[in-house]
């Protein structure tokens, strides 16, 4: 093997193929043969959901080694590993991994909690920003007159989610479809700014990531620690 990817690859491959041979076996029937098998698996492709999984866990992955780990140890019997060696060394690879991947994120969280917190310090200085005991802050852009909602209350909105250096990452506006969600459903900032907000009102909310996602951030979009802002308009109470 030249490097860690392709010895990766060869020791799933090889693992993959001893777990179905040992199910294979348990088969009751006489008249398989196993070279038959490795041609029809050498036409086959592997399922893209499992290509992603063993790159998340592995780092790097190559589909053209596993087929051949694989077709090797069902066809000939024959591998680079033995079942032992294949397992403590994707272990180790796998351990890694995580720990690098836990490095980085906490390297994302450190550098988003400092932008974060100056971002804050600074807006909260800007005339028509009110920021209140918990964090948040708030600027009313249209002041509504209606009713004003309770944490029991379900809500119709529509919102645009971004950065605090403007990437969207969720838009109600853009799908061009309101959201209707309850009160105590959402994000800690999102509740308390609710509950103050009457119908017709619209609003921009700069979030702290401790009223936010947190450490561990939501989906790709929102990283740890992240600070947000929304544009919220509360349409009405269903």
């Amino acid at each position: 093997m030249k490097n860690t990817v392709d010895s990766v690859s060869y020791a799933l491959g090889f693992m993959s193929a001893n777990q179905f041979m040992m199910n294979f076996e348990r088969i009751p029937f006489d008249t398989l043969d196993r070279k038959d098998l490795a041609r029809a698996f050498s036409k086959s492709t592997l399922k893209k959901e499992y290509v992603e999984f063993m790159k998340n866990s592995f780092g790097e992955f190559n589909e053209e080694i596993y087929h051949t780990a694989f077709i090797n140890k069902i066809a000939y019997n024959k591998s680079y590993f033995n079942e032992m060696d294949a397992d403590i060394f994707l272990d180790g690879v796998y351990l890694a991994r995580q720990r690098k991947l836990e490095e980085m994120h906490n390297a994302k969280a450190d550098s988003n909690r400092v932008k974060g917190k100056a971002f804050l310090e600074e807006n909260a200085k800007r005339e028509g920003v009110i920021q209140l005991e918990s964090g948040l802050q708030y600027e009313v852009l249209v002041e509504g007159n209606g009713q004003t909602p309770t944490e029991n209350d379900v809500v119709k909105v529509h919102y645009r989610g971004t950065l605090i250096d403007g990437t969207v990452f969720d838009s109600s506006v853009e799908r061009n479809e309101p959201a209707e969600f309850k009160v105590t459903d959402v994000i800690k900032g999102w509740q308390e700014a609710l509950k103050m907000m009457p119908v017709g009102s619209k609003w921009k909310l700069y979030i702290p990531a401790n009223l936010g996602y947190g450490e561990n951030g939501s989906g790709e979009k929102i990283g740890p620690e992240e600070t947000l802002i929304f544009e919220v308009e509360l349409i009405a109470i269903k």
